[in-house]
Protein backbone atom coordinates (compact mmCIF):
# COMPACT_ATOMS: atom_id res chain seq x y z
CA UNK A 1 0.00 0.00 0.00
CA UNK A 2 1.22 3.26 -1.07
CA UNK A 3 2.21 5.89 1.76
CA UNK A 4 0.22 8.95 2.37
CA UNK A 5 1.76 12.07 1.04
CA UNK A 6 3.84 14.42 3.10
CA UNK A 7 2.88 17.72 3.26
CA UNK A 8 5.08 20.46 3.28
CA UNK A 9 3.17 24.15 4.73
CA UNK A 10 5.05 27.43 4.15
CA UNK A 11 3.58 30.34 5.66
CA UNK A 12 4.57 34.01 4.90
CA UNK A 13 3.72 36.68 7.64
CA UNK A 14 1.38 39.14 6.61
CA UNK A 15 1.71 38.72 2.75
CA UNK A 16 -1.18 40.30 0.82
CA UNK A 17 -2.05 38.00 -2.56
CA UNK A 18 -2.68 40.95 -4.95
CA UNK A 19 1.58 41.75 -5.50
CA UNK A 20 2.70 38.75 -6.32
CA UNK A 21 2.99 37.65 -10.10
CA UNK A 22 0.40 34.66 -9.94
CA UNK A 23 -2.27 36.58 -8.55
CA UNK A 24 -1.59 39.79 -11.18
CA UNK A 25 1.31 41.90 -9.42
CA UNK A 26 3.61 43.67 -12.13
CA UNK A 27 6.41 44.92 -9.87
CA UNK A 28 7.47 41.81 -7.41
CA UNK A 29 9.85 39.36 -8.07
CA UNK A 30 8.94 36.01 -7.07
CA UNK A 31 10.16 33.98 -9.82
CA UNK A 32 10.06 30.52 -7.47
CA UNK A 33 6.39 30.81 -6.34
CA UNK A 34 5.10 31.54 -9.60
CA UNK A 35 7.02 28.31 -10.70
CA UNK A 36 5.13 26.67 -8.18
CA UNK A 37 1.21 28.08 -9.10
CA UNK A 38 2.42 27.10 -12.64
CA UNK A 39 2.24 23.27 -11.49
CA UNK A 40 -0.43 23.74 -8.68
CA UNK A 41 -3.96 24.82 -7.99
CA UNK A 42 -3.91 28.79 -7.30
CA UNK A 43 -7.05 29.90 -5.50
CA UNK A 44 -7.86 33.44 -6.24
CA UNK A 45 -10.14 34.07 -3.65
CA UNK A 46 -8.68 32.59 -0.50
CA UNK A 47 -9.17 34.66 3.12
CA UNK A 48 -7.95 34.33 6.27
CA UNK A 49 -10.44 34.10 9.12
CA UNK A 50 -8.88 36.57 10.98
CA UNK A 51 -6.91 39.73 9.24
CA UNK A 52 -4.70 40.08 12.42
CA UNK A 53 -1.42 36.96 13.46
CA UNK A 54 -2.19 34.54 16.57
CA UNK A 55 -6.44 34.42 15.31
CA UNK A 56 -5.53 33.62 12.19
CA UNK A 57 -3.57 30.95 13.23
CA UNK A 58 -5.27 29.28 15.53
CA UNK A 59 -8.45 29.50 13.42
CA UNK A 60 -6.44 27.64 10.58
CA UNK A 61 -4.89 24.90 12.55
CA UNK A 62 -8.18 24.41 14.88
CA UNK A 63 -10.40 24.54 11.53
CA UNK A 64 -12.97 26.78 13.75
CA UNK A 65 -13.73 30.42 13.42
CA UNK A 66 -11.38 32.72 16.25
CA UNK A 67 -14.00 33.53 18.58
CA UNK A 68 -15.95 30.18 18.59
CA UNK A 69 -12.48 29.21 20.73
CA UNK A 70 -11.94 32.72 22.35
CA UNK A 71 -9.39 33.87 19.76
CA UNK A 72 -9.80 37.05 20.34
CA UNK A 73 -6.47 38.76 19.70
CA UNK A 74 -2.73 39.01 19.78
CA UNK A 75 -2.81 37.84 23.43
CA UNK A 76 -5.17 34.86 23.56
CA UNK A 77 -4.29 31.86 24.55
CA UNK A 78 -5.12 28.44 22.92
CA UNK A 79 -5.95 26.06 25.02
CA UNK A 80 -3.98 23.13 25.04
CA UNK A 81 -7.75 21.20 24.79
CA UNK A 82 -8.12 22.59 21.14
CA UNK A 83 -7.34 20.25 18.95
CA UNK A 84 -5.28 21.33 16.08
CA UNK A 85 -3.92 20.20 12.18
CA UNK A 86 -1.18 18.75 13.56
CA UNK A 87 -2.91 16.28 15.96
CA UNK A 88 -4.70 15.33 13.39
CA UNK A 89 -2.28 14.35 11.45
CA UNK A 90 -0.20 13.12 14.35
CA UNK A 91 -3.64 10.56 14.41
CA UNK A 92 -3.01 9.71 11.09
CA UNK A 93 0.48 8.70 11.74
CA UNK A 94 2.79 11.70 10.54
CA UNK A 95 5.84 12.95 11.80
CA UNK A 96 4.55 16.19 13.14
CA UNK A 97 7.33 19.49 13.10
CA UNK A 98 6.94 23.42 12.92
CA UNK A 99 9.96 25.64 12.03
CA UNK A 100 9.27 29.18 12.67
CA UNK A 101 6.42 31.28 13.72
CA UNK A 102 3.55 30.34 15.03
CA UNK A 103 2.65 32.90 18.00
CA UNK A 104 1.47 30.19 20.09
CA UNK A 105 -0.16 31.63 23.88
CA UNK A 106 -0.18 30.31 26.79
CA UNK A 107 2.06 26.99 27.94
CA UNK A 108 1.47 24.76 25.36
CA UNK A 109 3.80 25.62 22.77
CA UNK A 110 3.43 22.27 20.34
CA UNK A 111 -0.24 22.03 19.84
CA UNK A 112 -0.11 18.70 18.53
CA UNK A 113 3.34 18.91 17.11
CA UNK A 114 6.08 16.66 17.94
CA UNK A 115 9.07 18.70 17.31
CA UNK A 116 9.22 22.09 17.22
CA UNK A 117 12.85 23.36 15.81
CA UNK A 118 13.48 26.99 16.13
CA UNK A 119 11.83 29.50 19.30
CA UNK A 120 8.92 31.80 18.46
CA UNK A 121 9.81 35.49 17.21
CA UNK A 122 6.78 36.87 19.27
CA UNK A 123 5.71 36.83 22.97
CA UNK A 124 3.98 33.94 23.88
CA UNK A 125 2.36 35.33 27.46
CA UNK A 126 -0.37 38.25 27.96
CA UNK A 127 1.92 41.09 26.98
CA UNK A 128 -0.17 42.05 24.04
CA UNK A 129 -3.32 42.35 25.87
CA UNK A 130 -5.78 44.68 24.44
CA UNK A 131 -7.98 47.04 26.15
CA UNK A 132 -11.19 48.42 24.20
CA UNK A 133 -11.96 50.68 27.07
CA UNK A 134 -9.09 52.74 26.51
CA UNK A 135 -10.22 53.81 23.36
CA UNK A 136 -8.57 53.30 19.44
CA UNK A 137 -5.78 56.00 19.72
CA UNK A 138 -4.39 54.50 22.94
CA UNK A 139 -4.91 51.00 22.70
CA UNK A 140 -1.96 49.73 20.86
CA UNK A 141 -0.52 47.04 23.28
CA UNK A 142 2.01 46.11 20.52
CA UNK A 143 3.15 50.03 20.06
CA UNK A 144 1.99 49.95 16.23
CA UNK A 145 2.68 53.34 15.00
CA UNK A 146 3.53 54.70 11.87
CA UNK A 147 7.06 54.80 12.43
CA UNK A 148 7.61 51.55 10.36
CA UNK A 149 6.41 53.49 7.07
CA UNK A 150 8.80 56.60 8.16
CA UNK A 151 11.57 54.97 8.47
CA UNK A 152 11.24 52.58 5.65
CA UNK A 153 14.04 51.37 3.51
CA UNK A 154 17.20 49.14 3.01
CA UNK A 155 19.38 47.77 6.03
CA UNK A 156 22.51 45.19 7.03
CA UNK A 157 20.42 43.06 9.49
CA UNK A 158 17.62 42.77 11.16
CA UNK A 159 16.06 40.85 13.70
CA UNK A 160 13.54 39.18 11.03
CA UNK A 161 16.65 38.02 9.20
CA UNK A 162 18.25 37.08 12.21
CA UNK A 163 14.98 34.85 12.86
CA UNK A 164 14.10 33.70 9.16
CA UNK A 165 17.14 32.45 8.16
CA UNK A 166 17.56 30.36 11.15
CA UNK A 167 14.37 28.83 10.48
CA UNK A 168 14.95 28.36 6.82
CA UNK A 169 18.42 26.53 8.11
CA UNK A 170 16.95 24.28 11.02
CA UNK A 171 13.92 23.27 8.26
CA UNK A 172 16.67 22.26 5.25
CA UNK A 173 18.36 20.77 7.68
CA UNK A 174 15.06 18.64 8.84
CA UNK A 175 14.33 17.57 5.50
CA UNK A 176 17.79 16.43 4.91
CA UNK A 177 17.66 14.50 8.38
CA UNK A 178 14.04 13.08 6.65
CA UNK A 179 15.36 11.97 3.39
CA UNK A 180 18.25 10.16 5.45
CA UNK A 181 15.55 8.05 7.57
CA UNK A 182 15.72 3.78 6.82
CA UNK A 183 12.38 3.34 4.18
CA UNK A 184 11.35 0.84 6.49
CA UNK A 185 9.18 2.15 9.29
CA UNK A 186 9.43 5.83 7.72
CA UNK A 187 6.46 7.51 8.85
CA UNK A 188 5.32 10.55 6.38
CA UNK A 189 5.87 13.99 7.82
CA UNK A 190 4.00 17.08 8.11
CA UNK A 191 6.62 19.90 8.07
CA UNK A 192 5.43 23.53 8.68
CA UNK A 193 7.74 26.34 7.21
CA UNK A 194 6.30 29.65 9.06
CA UNK A 195 8.66 32.94 8.08
CA UNK A 196 8.21 36.47 10.05
CA UNK A 197 8.78 38.41 6.62
CA UNK A 198 7.57 40.20 5.23
CA UNK A 199 5.48 41.93 7.86
CA UNK A 200 6.72 45.58 9.01
CA UNK A 201 9.08 47.08 9.89
CA UNK A 202 9.65 47.73 6.36
CA UNK A 203 13.34 47.10 6.14
CA UNK A 204 15.06 44.38 3.64
CA UNK A 205 18.65 43.75 2.96
CA UNK A 206 21.11 45.52 0.63
CA UNK A 207 20.99 42.69 -2.15
CA UNK A 208 17.28 42.38 -2.25
CA UNK A 209 16.40 45.92 -1.91
CA UNK A 210 18.82 46.47 -5.01
CA UNK A 211 16.50 44.11 -7.35
CA UNK A 212 14.26 47.10 -7.18
CA UNK A 213 14.52 51.24 -8.38
CA UNK A 214 12.39 53.48 -7.52
CA UNK A 215 11.06 54.33 -10.64
CA UNK A 216 9.06 50.76 -10.74
CA UNK A 217 7.52 50.83 -7.69
CA UNK A 218 3.58 51.33 -8.44
CA UNK A 219 1.45 53.64 -6.07
CA UNK A 220 -1.72 52.35 -4.00
CA UNK A 221 -4.18 51.74 -6.67
CA UNK A 222 -6.54 53.20 -4.68
CA UNK A 223 -5.21 57.02 -3.31
CA UNK A 224 -6.18 58.02 0.20
CA UNK A 225 -9.61 58.52 1.06
CA UNK A 226 -10.58 61.58 3.40
CA UNK A 227 -10.90 59.94 6.97
CA UNK A 228 -14.38 61.82 7.69
CA UNK A 229 -15.16 59.38 4.28
CA UNK A 230 -14.21 56.22 5.71
CA UNK A 231 -16.29 53.77 7.51
CA UNK A 232 -16.07 53.56 11.43
CA UNK A 233 -13.06 50.43 11.40
CA UNK A 234 -11.12 52.24 9.17
CA UNK A 235 -11.19 55.47 11.32
CA UNK A 236 -11.15 53.60 14.52
CA UNK A 237 -7.61 51.94 12.75
CA UNK A 238 -6.39 55.46 11.31
CA UNK A 239 -6.48 56.58 15.34
CA UNK A 240 -5.04 53.23 16.60
CA UNK A 241 -1.99 53.41 13.76
CA UNK A 242 -1.30 56.99 14.68
CA UNK A 243 -1.85 58.15 11.01
CA UNK A 244 -3.40 61.03 12.30
CA UNK A 245 -0.31 62.01 14.22
CA UNK A 246 2.61 60.66 11.77
CA UNK A 247 1.39 61.90 8.32
CA UNK A 248 3.22 60.08 5.24
CA UNK A 249 4.68 61.31 2.32
CA UNK A 250 4.37 60.03 -1.45
CA UNK A 251 8.09 59.44 -1.19
CA UNK A 252 7.15 57.48 2.69
CA UNK A 253 4.71 55.30 0.89
CA UNK A 254 7.23 54.00 -2.21
CA UNK A 255 9.77 53.39 0.16
CA UNK A 256 7.72 51.18 2.53
CA UNK A 257 6.54 49.68 -1.45
CA UNK A 258 9.52 48.76 -2.57
CA UNK A 259 11.04 47.56 0.99
CA UNK A 260 8.16 45.38 0.97
CA UNK A 261 8.25 44.01 -2.67
CA UNK A 262 11.73 43.20 -1.49
CA UNK A 263 11.00 41.32 1.60
CA UNK A 264 8.59 39.65 -0.40
CA UNK A 265 11.41 38.58 -2.84
CA UNK A 266 13.38 37.26 0.38
CA UNK A 267 10.93 35.15 1.30
CA UNK A 268 10.58 33.74 -2.49
CA UNK A 269 14.23 32.93 -2.33
CA UNK A 270 13.61 30.62 0.56
CA UNK A 271 10.89 28.66 -0.89
CA UNK A 272 12.86 28.10 -3.58
CA UNK A 273 15.42 26.85 -1.85
CA UNK A 274 13.02 24.57 0.50
CA UNK A 275 11.55 22.84 -3.16
CA UNK A 276 15.28 22.56 -4.49
CA UNK A 277 16.17 20.86 -1.30
CA UNK A 278 12.91 18.71 -1.71
CA UNK A 279 13.78 17.92 -4.56
CA UNK A 280 17.38 16.85 -4.12
CA UNK A 281 16.51 14.57 -1.69
CA UNK A 282 13.91 12.92 -3.91
CA UNK A 283 11.23 14.04 -1.90
CA UNK A 284 9.32 16.54 -4.12
CA UNK A 285 7.32 13.49 -6.09
CA UNK A 286 5.89 12.29 -2.76
CA UNK A 287 5.26 16.21 -0.83
CA UNK A 288 2.09 18.21 -1.51
CA UNK A 289 3.35 21.37 -1.21
CA UNK A 290 1.30 24.26 -0.07
CA UNK A 291 2.03 28.05 0.20
CA UNK A 292 0.00 30.26 2.06
CA UNK A 293 -0.11 33.15 4.55
CA UNK A 294 -1.66 34.59 7.93
CA UNK A 295 -3.27 37.76 6.97
CA UNK A 296 -2.28 40.54 3.96
CA UNK A 297 -0.85 44.50 3.93
CA UNK A 298 -2.76 47.32 3.19
CA UNK A 299 0.62 48.56 2.18
CA UNK A 300 -0.65 52.30 1.34
CA UNK A 301 -3.94 51.60 -0.36
CA UNK A 302 -6.78 53.61 0.79
CA UNK A 303 -4.12 55.81 2.60
CA UNK A 304 -3.76 52.84 5.08
CA UNK A 305 -1.14 50.31 6.31
CA UNK A 306 -1.45 46.87 7.83
CA UNK A 307 -3.96 44.75 8.53
CA UNK A 308 -6.99 44.55 10.66
CA UNK A 309 -9.44 45.38 8.15
CA UNK A 310 -11.65 43.71 5.50
CA UNK A 311 -10.48 45.23 2.59
CA UNK A 312 -9.02 42.86 0.14
CA UNK A 313 -5.20 43.84 0.59
CA UNK A 314 -5.73 42.96 4.15
CA UNK A 315 -7.94 39.96 4.65
CA UNK A 316 -7.26 38.21 0.78
CA UNK A 317 -4.53 35.69 1.06
CA UNK A 318 -2.30 33.56 -1.48
CA UNK A 319 -2.80 30.23 -1.39
CA UNK A 320 -0.79 28.07 -3.51
CA UNK A 321 -1.32 23.57 -3.50
CA UNK A 322 1.05 22.02 -5.29
CA UNK A 323 0.54 17.97 -6.17
CA UNK A 324 1.84 17.40 -9.65
CA UNK A 325 1.55 13.66 -9.98
CA UNK A 326 -2.10 13.92 -8.25
CA UNK A 327 -3.91 17.29 -8.84
CA UNK A 328 -3.46 19.11 -12.52
CA UNK A 329 -2.49 22.81 -12.68
CA UNK A 330 -5.71 25.20 -12.14
CA UNK A 331 -7.06 28.26 -10.86
CA UNK A 332 -9.86 27.98 -8.71
CA UNK A 333 -12.17 31.46 -7.97
CA UNK A 334 -14.78 30.28 -5.73
CA UNK A 335 -14.21 31.95 -2.07
CA UNK A 336 -12.40 29.62 0.41
CA UNK A 337 -10.72 30.36 3.78
CA UNK A 338 -7.74 28.91 5.65
CA UNK A 339 -10.41 26.85 7.83
CA UNK A 340 -10.82 25.16 4.89
CA UNK A 341 -6.69 23.56 5.22
CA UNK A 342 -8.02 21.12 8.26
CA UNK A 343 -10.51 19.32 6.14
CA UNK A 344 -8.72 18.93 3.37
CA UNK A 345 -5.32 17.79 4.68
CA UNK A 346 -7.63 15.10 6.72
CA UNK A 347 -9.13 14.31 3.49
CA UNK A 348 -5.92 14.04 1.44
CA UNK A 349 -4.37 11.79 4.06
CA UNK A 350 -6.70 9.37 4.29
CA UNK A 351 -10.20 10.80 5.86
CA UNK A 352 -10.17 8.16 8.50
CA UNK A 353 -9.38 10.78 11.19
CA UNK A 354 -11.99 10.32 13.79
CA UNK A 355 -12.09 14.43 14.27
CA UNK A 356 -13.60 15.11 17.79
CA UNK A 357 -15.27 18.57 17.14
CA UNK A 358 -17.31 20.42 14.57
CA UNK A 359 -15.55 22.07 11.33
CA UNK A 360 -16.10 25.30 10.09
CA UNK A 361 -14.44 24.45 6.92
CA UNK A 362 -15.34 22.28 4.27
CA UNK A 363 -12.76 20.16 2.10
CA UNK A 364 -10.73 21.81 -0.84
CA UNK A 365 -10.00 18.45 -2.55
CA UNK A 366 -13.28 18.46 -4.80
CA UNK A 367 -12.20 21.94 -6.24
CA UNK A 368 -8.14 20.45 -6.61
CA UNK A 369 -9.60 18.03 -8.95
CA UNK A 370 -11.55 20.38 -10.74
CA UNK A 371 -15.13 20.21 -9.19
CA UNK A 372 -17.29 23.07 -9.22
CA UNK A 373 -17.89 24.53 -5.72
CA UNK A 374 -20.91 24.39 -4.15
CA UNK A 375 -21.74 28.33 -2.83
CA UNK A 376 -20.84 28.52 0.75
CA UNK A 377 -20.17 31.71 2.75
CA UNK A 378 -16.46 32.77 3.89
CA UNK A 379 -16.75 34.23 7.48
CA UNK A 380 -13.66 36.30 8.74
CA UNK A 381 -13.59 38.40 12.22
CA UNK A 382 -11.99 40.72 13.89
CA UNK A 383 -11.94 41.64 17.40
CA UNK A 384 -7.92 42.87 18.43
CA UNK A 385 -6.72 45.62 19.34
CA UNK A 386 -7.47 49.53 17.05
CA UNK A 387 -11.24 48.16 17.52
CA UNK A 388 -13.83 48.84 20.09
CA UNK A 389 -16.72 46.30 18.55
CA UNK A 390 -16.31 42.74 17.26
CA UNK A 391 -16.38 43.34 13.44
CA UNK A 392 -17.33 40.70 11.23
CA UNK A 393 -17.02 39.80 7.14
CA UNK A 394 -18.84 37.37 4.70
CA UNK A 395 -17.86 36.81 1.56
CA UNK A 396 -20.15 34.58 -0.68
CA UNK A 397 -20.43 34.41 -4.27
CA UNK A 398 -19.58 38.07 -5.58
CA UNK A 399 -20.57 39.98 -2.74
CA UNK A 400 -18.76 41.27 0.28
CA UNK A 401 -20.94 41.99 3.52
CA UNK A 402 -18.74 44.18 6.68
CA UNK A 403 -20.40 44.34 9.73
CA UNK A 404 -19.12 46.57 12.43
CA UNK A 405 -21.63 46.04 15.26
CA UNK A 406 -23.62 49.18 15.99
CA UNK A 407 -22.39 50.74 13.13
CA UNK A 408 -23.80 50.91 9.40
CA UNK A 409 -22.26 47.65 7.76
CA UNK A 410 -20.99 47.74 3.88
CA UNK A 411 -21.53 45.98 1.13
CA UNK A 412 -19.22 45.31 -2.15
CA UNK A 413 -19.51 43.96 -5.18
CA UNK A 414 -16.66 42.77 -5.83
CA UNK A 415 -16.66 41.39 -9.73
CA UNK A 416 -18.26 45.01 -10.54
CA UNK A 417 -16.05 46.92 -8.22
CA UNK A 418 -12.63 44.99 -7.07
CA UNK A 419 -11.31 47.96 -5.53
CA UNK A 420 -14.11 48.29 -2.83
CA UNK A 421 -15.16 51.81 -3.81
CA UNK A 422 -18.73 51.66 -4.20
CA UNK A 423 -20.77 50.78 -0.72
CA UNK A 424 -24.10 49.08 -2.17
CA UNK A 425 -25.15 48.73 1.34
CA UNK A 426 -29.06 50.24 1.81
CA UNK A 427 -29.87 50.37 -2.21
CA UNK A 428 -33.06 48.83 -2.74
CA UNK A 429 -31.81 46.98 -5.78
CA UNK A 430 -29.51 44.90 -3.52
CA UNK A 431 -31.83 44.51 -0.23
CA UNK A 432 -32.34 40.42 -1.01
CA UNK A 433 -28.81 40.68 -0.72
CA UNK A 434 -27.43 42.55 2.23
CA UNK A 435 -30.46 40.63 4.09
CA UNK A 436 -29.39 36.89 2.94
CA UNK A 437 -25.82 38.44 4.24
CA UNK A 438 -26.60 40.11 6.91
CA UNK A 439 -28.17 36.24 7.92
CA UNK A 440 -25.17 34.82 7.34
CA UNK A 441 -22.83 36.87 9.32
CA UNK A 442 -25.66 36.69 12.14
CA UNK A 443 -25.66 32.76 12.06
CA UNK A 444 -24.48 31.17 15.35
CA UNK A 445 -23.06 34.28 16.41
CA UNK A 446 -24.24 36.37 18.63
CA UNK A 447 -22.53 39.87 18.85
CA UNK A 448 -23.40 41.24 22.02
CA UNK A 449 -22.55 37.97 23.62
CA UNK A 450 -18.99 38.29 21.59
CA UNK A 451 -18.52 42.01 22.53
CA UNK A 452 -18.97 40.77 26.47
CA UNK A 453 -16.64 38.09 26.04
CA UNK A 454 -14.38 39.79 24.36
CA UNK A 455 -14.16 42.55 27.14
CA UNK A 456 -14.56 40.20 29.89
CA UNK A 457 -11.69 38.24 28.73
CA UNK A 458 -9.49 41.43 28.21
CA UNK A 459 -10.22 42.35 31.91
CA UNK A 460 -8.74 39.23 32.81
CA UNK A 461 -5.66 39.47 31.63
CA UNK A 462 -5.23 42.81 32.34
CA UNK A 463 -5.41 42.04 35.73
CA UNK A 464 -3.02 38.27 35.29
CA UNK A 465 -0.69 41.43 33.73
CA UNK A 466 -1.02 43.49 36.90
CA UNK A 467 -0.58 40.95 38.90
CA UNK A 468 2.26 40.01 37.59
CA UNK A 469 4.07 43.50 37.44
CA UNK A 470 2.97 43.86 40.97
CA UNK A 471 4.59 40.05 41.70
CA UNK A 472 7.30 40.69 39.90
CA UNK A 473 6.78 37.15 38.61
CA UNK A 474 6.21 37.00 35.25
CA UNK A 475 5.54 33.74 33.47
CA UNK A 476 7.93 33.73 30.19
CA UNK A 477 6.05 30.42 27.94
CA UNK A 478 7.69 30.84 24.96
CA UNK A 479 9.21 28.06 23.10
CA UNK A 480 13.00 27.50 23.67
CA UNK A 481 14.57 25.46 20.76
CA UNK A 482 17.24 23.19 21.74
CA UNK A 483 19.41 20.34 19.27
CA UNK A 484 20.37 16.81 19.89
CA UNK A 485 23.75 17.42 19.57
CA UNK A 486 25.21 14.43 20.89
CA UNK A 487 23.25 12.09 18.06
CA UNK A 488 24.25 14.40 15.43
CA UNK A 489 27.66 14.45 14.98
CA UNK A 490 30.68 11.88 15.85
CA UNK A 491 30.50 10.64 19.20
CA UNK A 492 31.99 7.80 21.34
CA UNK A 493 29.30 5.58 21.26
CA UNK A 494 28.52 5.61 17.61
CA UNK A 495 32.02 6.77 16.39
CA UNK A 496 32.34 4.12 13.83
CA UNK A 497 30.78 4.86 10.76
CA UNK A 498 28.70 8.06 11.41
CA UNK A 499 30.47 10.12 9.13
CA UNK A 500 29.18 7.67 6.05
CA UNK A 501 26.02 7.52 7.56
CA UNK A 502 25.02 11.03 7.70
CA UNK A 503 25.80 10.75 3.62
CA UNK A 504 22.78 11.52 1.23
CA UNK A 505 22.41 9.40 -0.55
CA UNK A 506 24.09 6.56 1.39
CA UNK A 507 26.91 4.71 -0.34
CA UNK A 508 26.99 0.98 1.13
Amino acid sequence: MKQPPNILLVMADQMAAMPLPCYGGRVVKAPHLSALAETGTVFDAAYCNSPICAPSRFSMLSGRLPTAIGAFDNASELPASVPTLAHALAAAGYQTILAGKMHFIGPDQLHGFAERLTTDIYPADFAWTPNWAAGPADDKPSGISMNNVLQAGPCVRSLQIDYDDEVEHFALQRLYDLAREPEAGRKPFFLTVSFSHPHPPFTAGQAHWDRYTDAEIDAPAVPPIPVEQRDAQSRWLHASHGADRQPVTADHVRAARRAYYAMVSYVDDKVGRLLDTLRACGLGDDTIVVFTADHGEMLGERGMFYKQSFFEPSVRVPLIMSAPGRFAARRVAAPVSLVDLLPTFIELVGGDVAWPEPMDGASLVRLLEGADAPRRPVISEYTDMGVIAPCRMVREGRWKYVYTHGHPAQLFDLEADPRELSDRAGEPAVAEVETRLLGAVLAGWDADAVHRDVLASQRRRLFLKQAAAASGVEHDWSWQATRDDHRRFVRASGAAGAKARARFPFVP
